[in-house]
């Protein structure tokens, strides 16, 4: 895997983890405060178990790939369990040089 493509994935799923926290936490609200319904958490909760899966398993590929110091890798893993977390990380990430844009990554 070239690093402009772990580099791609790595955003795509950290964005994807992202939206399926959203997801089940919407799911979570309507079972828990109007109790209506359990359907958003019984669809959600594992889409966004596998997603989080991913997102564990591309990070330790992108942190390889990447060379990521260890400090980064920690905080990429870390970045996976508080919601939307792993946006901040992407962002951060991307400033601070750690995560290359398309047209930065060497060939």
């Amino acid at each position: 895997m070239t690093p402009r493509t772990a580099a791609t994935v790595f955003r795509i799923v950290a964005v994807a983890e992202a939206c399926s926290w959203i997801g089940l936490l919407i799911g979570m609200f309507v079972k828990y405060v109007p109790e209506t319904t359990e359907l958003g958490v019984k669809v959600f909760g594992p889409i966004h178990g596998g997603i989080f899966v991913a997102y564990v398993v591309v990070a330790l590929l992108t942190a390889r790939i990447l060379r990521w110091d260890v400090r980064t890798t920690l905080l990429a893993l870390v970045a996976s369990v508080p919601p939307l977390a792993t946006l901040w990380f992407e962002r951060w990430a991307a400033r601070s040089g750690r995560l290359p844009s398309g047209d930065a990554v060497a060939a």
